[in-house]
């Protein structure tokens, strides 16, 4: 197990599977992700513009380095069709040496 200070995992939700996967090739295509991990048929609940919603989502799981996650956000706003979409980081404390290895390998923090 190695430490890191300079990994994330970011959630990103989409309303529908063919939005998910457009997103993540953008992002894996621009080397801002190392890997992005597609669940589908998520019920979501939350408020909304004063009301409870309820909806059908995909939720979008993103490894990358910290270094591009204001690139990263960049292109998740400019491209989701939500008006406020889900951009929520989590830092990774450690990890597979090897794994953490391929992230950075796979991801360019600025071009």
């Amino acid at each position: 197990m190695k430490k890191s200070a300079k990994h994330a995992v970011v959630f990103v939700t989409a309303p529908e599977i063919k939005t998910a996967r457009r997103l993540a090739q953008a992002a894996l295509k621009a080397r801002l992700a190392a890997c992005a991990n597609l669940g589908s048929n998520l019920e979501s609940h939350y408020w909304w513009q004063g009301k409870l919603e309820t909806s059908s989502e995909c939720l979008i799981i993103f490894k990358t380095r910290t270094a591009c996650l204001a690139r990263l956000e960049k292109l998740i706003v400019e491209k989701h069709p939500y008006d406020t979409p889900e951009f929520v980081v989590l830092p990774l404390q450690a990890g597979n040496k090897r794994y953490l290895e391929w992230i950075d390998e796979s991801v360019r923090p600025s071009t």
